[in-house]
């Protein structure tokens, strides 16, 4: 399969991410994915966004950048941590 054809969620992790989970409970709709980019200095810091994302691509997208964002937060930071962070994909109100 050429690059072209591949999905974006594969292309996505090409990425050098440690762990990424997807979470879903039918019970009471809920659907989140956490992104763990680095534990090399530490346990992995971040928050959670809760957002209505148009597709779980978007979301799977936007983890993946925020996770990686903040362990390089950490690292300049000085602290002992790695990075990472939550979505959970729903309206707010």
């Amino acid at each position: 399969m050429a690059e072209h054809d591949t999905p974006s969620r594969v292309r996505i992790f090409a990425h050098d991410h440690e762990q990424v989970v997807y979470c879903h409970d039918p019970l009471s709709g809920l659907r989140a994915i956490i992104g763990i980019y680095s534990t090399a200095l530490g346990p992995a810091l971040g928050g959670t966004r809760f957002y209505p994302y148009a597709a779980e691509d978007a979301a799977l997208a936007d983890v993946l950048a925020l996770s990686q964002g903040m362990a390089y937060k950490t690292a300049l930071a000085g602290l002992d941590h790695g990075g990472g962070k939550a979505v959970i994909i729903g309206d707010p109100e």
